[in-house]
């Protein structure tokens, strides 16, 4: 697959297969769990670990960026621009904000560093109906 090649990636026989499962559909967020239940759905037989493996190298090679919205669970998410999200805590979904979020002044670095993502996450949950 010329997408992995072109990101410095050997296409393997089982990152081929993860790249068409992850890649056929448009920009979506996805985590490891998710791409393993659609392997075994396409009849595509992967342990749980291969699957994070090639998330792993894929979000490494810069086809995927990582987010960890509550600090224990990944989100991978196939638009690699800065844009923020929210998510639904109690629900574990990780969404696009839709319009553009527009900072007054981003932050210096420290001396001798650079700034190498910015990821903004907006928790959020569903109010309680009366009843």
């Amino acid at each position: 697959m010329r997408r992995l090649r072109d990101a410095g990636l050997r296409p393997t026989r089982r990152r081929v297969l993860l790249a068409q499962l992850l890649f056929a559909r448009d920009d979506r967020h996805v985590t490891a769990e998710m791409l393993f239940s659609e392997s075994i759905e396409a009849n595509i037989k992967l342990s749980v670990a291969t699957v994070y493996n090639t998330l792993n190298h894929f979000t490494q090679a810069g086809l995927l960026r990582r987010i960890t919205p509550d600090g224990s669970r990944s989100f991978f998410d196939m638009d690699t621009s800065i844009h923020p999200h929210f998510y639904l805590v109690g629900e574990d979904i990780l969404i696009d904000i839709p319009e553009k979020l527009l900072l007054a002044r981003m932050p210096e670095a420290l001396p001798d560093h650079q700034i190498s993502r910015l990821d903004i996450i907006v928790h959020i949950r569903r109010k309680p109906t009366d009843i």
